[in-house]
């Protein structure tokens, strides 16, 4: 990550966007970064305890190949990780999350969590609704892979982890919004989308 970094670059911490404000290479290579209060409330960043291991990722240059989806390290807000379930080679992860993430929550849609490009395997309803859980959980599957490279493989049920929608969901809920009549948001959700 540190390979050619400069100060004010952007780099990903748990998803959130920061800039690089100070490097350093002594006694091992090293980067420090301004955390702003708005930022220690809107995300998990506060929480973390010193030596605690974070998901780090550099900005995607023009002409890189798009591994994941449109993200903008801008979160949107703090999930709650309620249950984390072995299913074969994977692990399942249901996450409660706030209301204004559920609304761009769609089953194989995309979230970001703690920075990593998933994506959704179902969401309530109907799945954790029927079940009596609450109205606000998604859920996603973690590969292998994916466990290994990231902190996911160390998170548990209670953890807090950073939510970040689609941008691209967003800006069609917002164009959606602004219109009257014809296809509305209550529209969609009435018949499942």
């Amino acid at each position: 990550v540190v390979k050619d970094m400069r100060k004010g670059d952007s780099v990903s911490v748990n998803g959130v966007c920061l800039t690089v404000s100070q490097l350093a290479s002594l006694p091992v290579s090293q980067f420090k970064m301004d955390v702003g209060a708005e930022t220690l409330r809107k995300t998990n960043l506060g929480s973390l305890r010193i030596g605690e291991k974070v998901n780090l990722e550099r900005a995607l240059k023009a002409g890189e190949r798009l591994g994941g989806h449109f993200v903008t390290g801008h979160i949107d807000g703090v999930g709650i990780i309620k249950k984390k379930a072995k299913e074969g080679e994977t692990f399942l992860f249901e996450i409660e999350a706030p209301d204004e993430i559920m609304d761009y929550v769609i089953p194989k849609g995309s979230i970001t969590v703690d920075g990593i490009s998933l994506t959704v395997v179902d969401f309530s309803p109907p799945r954790f609704a029927e079940r009596g859980q609450g109205k606000n959980r998604f859920s996603v599957s973690i590969i292998p892979h994916t466990l290994e490279i990231t902190t996911l493989g160390l998170k548990k049920a209670g953890n807090k982890v950073n939510l970040e929608a689609d941008i691209l969901c967003k800006y069609v809920s917002k164009v959606l919004a602004t219109k009257k009549g014809g296809i509305t948001q209550d529209f969609l959700k009435k018949y499942g989308y």
